[in-house]
C-alpha cells in the first residue's frame, strides 16, 4: 500500500536539531501507554544514538507518526528488548511507533511496518516487538497478527503486561 502523496517517510536526519528532539518526545510522549513513556528528552537522545533505524512520516511539514527500532548487540537496557536478545541471535527489534489518531488508518503504520520489514527481509533476520495487553491494545494485535507476525511470549510487569511478537524472515 502506497502513501498518499501529502504523506512523506523520511529517516531521522543524521544531524538532528533539538527541535526535533522535543517534538518527537512530546509525540512520545502524548501517545503513552501505547508506547513507553521517556523520563526525559535527554534519554530520548541516548535511544537514538543507540537505535539502527528511525524513520518519520510528515504531512505538511509536521511529524504524524515515528518509529524507532534496534538491532541486536545494542547496549539498550529494556526487559522487552532483553526478551529478544536471549532468545534470538539476530534480530531487528521495533522499540516504538506511534501515529497521531487523526492519520490512523490511512496505511501509516502499515507503510513504516513495510519499510522495515525489507529491512529485516534483506537481512534474513526476524522481525520483533511487543504489544501491551494490559492496558489491552487489541488494534495492535490485530495489526500485527494481520501483517503476518505471531505470539512468541509475553511478560507481566508492575503496572503493565505485554505480548512478544515475531515475523520471521531467516
Amino acid at each position: 500500500m502506497s502513501l498518499n502523496s501529502k504523506f512523506k517517510v523520511s529517516e531521522f536526519p543524521s544531524q538532528i536539531p533539538n527541535s526535533f528532539f522535543n517534538e518527537i518526545y512530546k509525540f512520545n510522549q502524548e501517545h503513552t501507554p501505547e508506547v513507553g513513556s521517556l523520563s526525559s528528552v535527554e534519554y530520548l537522545k541516548q535511544l537514538i544514538k543507540l537505535s539502527s533505524n528511525n524513520f518519520y512520516i510528515s504531512c505538511d511539514g509536521n511529524i504524524i507518526g515515528f518509529m524507532i527500532c534496534f538491532r541486536e548487540g545494542s547496549e539498550y537496557n529494556s526487559k522487552n528488548y532483553n526478551f529478544f536478545s536471549k532468545n534470538q541471535s539476530k534480530f531487528l527489534y521495533i522499540d516504538r511507533i506511534a501515529v497521531k489518531e487523526e492519520f490512523r488508518r490511512k496505511g501509516i503504520g502499515r507503510n513504516l511496518y513495510s519499510l522495515i520489514s525489507v529491512i529485516a527481509e534483506d537481512k534474513k533476520i526476524p522481525l520483533c516487538c511487543e504489544v501491551n495487553t494490559v492496558p489491552l491494545n487489541q488494534a495492535s494485535i490485530y495489526f500485527h497478527e494481520n501483517f503476518g507476525f505471531y505470539k512468541v511470549g509475553e511478560h507481566s510487569f508492575a503496572d503493565h503486561s505485554v505480548a512478544y511478537f515475531m515475523k520471521d524472515y531467516s
